[in-house]
């Protein structure tokens, strides 16, 4: 395993982390007593092999199901001093709850103290403002004084500009963030850059899931990516990135971690690995849609979506289109696509489908600012005949 400073927290992180988030009894929080015994051992099994290949940081949050309970039956098995555990809770409407649930999730880990505390979902401009009004990070810097947490952080989902005000929140502001960053998605680099101008560690959620769920990557991509695996390749990409210190790997059995291995010796070798698979991966996206990457009519003068007629996501909805037409990810894009109007401010904007009832002289006002004001309506259309489809729920809020 290689280990990097995870910036002015000065631990050494390793280059992958276990995420707490697919291997729990479901996504709705139960007690231990209704909670499959299987699948606690399991857990027990994904991180016994976790530490095995050195991933000490294991990482979780309230929100996800039973999973801080049933780490809690597990951690203790193994020494204290070997392991970095950050969990993370959504901010509340008042002080005193912020506290009710970091007791809970300290007595659900049975620990003392947690290494990482993030507060979790600052994801646009208001839910940052209740952070400040509430105080979420002078309380979280209270139990940093107590022992009761080492480093405070925040996770994100939040558009650019929100993301950089967090980052931006204060002059001490937070010692790191997790947030979403990989090959397919790069628009939050000027977060990471931020966040490196502030020395903060930089975890990135979810690469092989929200990256494109590679666990199941389409013929196209594996014959683009090769010789290495779309995850290996998406890993080895995103940990060359300046800044970047650890990417989550969500291993729900302890076989998960190989493609993620795959990466390590490839590391001091990527100036030479990375450039033909991208070119491959470029020319592609080319040949199909015009652009060398599915981000290119994204961020060109299209509007953020509470900016947008009807509150669509446009930017998202161009981006799934084109991952589709390039590489075909269509399976991801359907997932995303139809997650849109159900997520709140997780994956926020209107339902796809309602581009229908959208008035289309206002939508072309809209896009004034992009070179391709005339092209996206016929495109938008595509999309939602390409990707639409029966509506999809967070994982979160789906009862599986």
């Amino acid at each position: 395993m290689q280990y990097r400073r995870f910036g002015k927290t000065e631990l050494q992180i390793p280059v992958f982390s276990t995420g707490g988030m697919r291997y729990q009894d479901g996504w709705q929080d139960k007690p231990l007593s209704e909670i499959d015994p299987k699948t606690t051992e399991n857990i027990e099994a994904v991180i016994r092999r976790s530490l095995e290949v050195g991933i000490h940081h294991i990482e979780t949050a309230r929100g996800y199901g039973p999973s801080e309970r049933q780490l809690g039956q597990v951690l203790p098995k193994f020494p204290r001093e070997q392991l970095i555990v950050q969990t993370k809770i959504g901010p509340t409407d008042t002080a005193e709850e912020f506290e009710q649930h970091f007791n809970e999730s300290l007595e659900r880990l049975h620990l003392d103290h947690v290494d990482l505390f993030a507060i979790h979902g600052i994801n646009n401009a208001d839910v940052l403002e209740k952070v400040k009004t509430v105080g979420h990070l002078d309380i979280a810097r209270n139990w940093q004084k107590q022992g009761r947490v080492k480093h405070v952080g925040f996770s994100t989902h939040a558009p650019l500009s929100a993301l950089l005000d967090t980052i931006n929140i204060s002059e001490q502001g937070f010692d790191y963030v997790n947030l979403h960053y990989y090959f397919i998605f790069q628009r939050n680099r000027a977060a990471v850059d931020a966040a490196m101008k502030r020395d903060m560690g930089v975890f990135i959620i979810s690469p092989s899931n929200k990256g494109g769920n590679l666990y199941e990557p389409p013929d196209k991509l594996v014959e683009l990516c090769a010789p290495l695996h779309p995850m290996t390749f998406n890993d080895l990409w995103t940990l060359s990135q300046p800044g970047v210190h650890t990417l989550s790997v969500g291993a729900s059995r302890p076989s998960d971690y190989a493609e993620h291995l795959d990466a390590l010796p490839l590391l001091d070798q990527a100036d030479t690995v990375l450039p033909p698979i991208v070119q491959k991966l470029e020319d592609a996206m080319e040949e199909a849609t015009g652009f060398r990457s599915p981000e290119a009519l994204s961020w060109d003068g299209v509007p953020e979506f509470y900016d947008a007629p009807g509150g669509l996501n446009i930017a998202l909805m161009l981006w799934l289109f084109q991952l589709s037409r390039g590489w075909d990810m269509t399976e991801y894009g359907k997932m995303r696509f139809n997650l849109l109007g159900g997520a709140d401010h997780w994956f926020p904007g209107a339902k796809a489908d309602t581009f229908k009832d959208v008035d289309q002289t206002e939508l072309v006002a809209a896009l004034a600012d992009s070179s391709h004001a005339d092209a996206i309506p016929g495109m938008l259309a595509d999309a939602v005949e390409a990707l639409g489809g029966e509506a999809v729920k967070r994982l979160s809020e789906s009862g599986s």
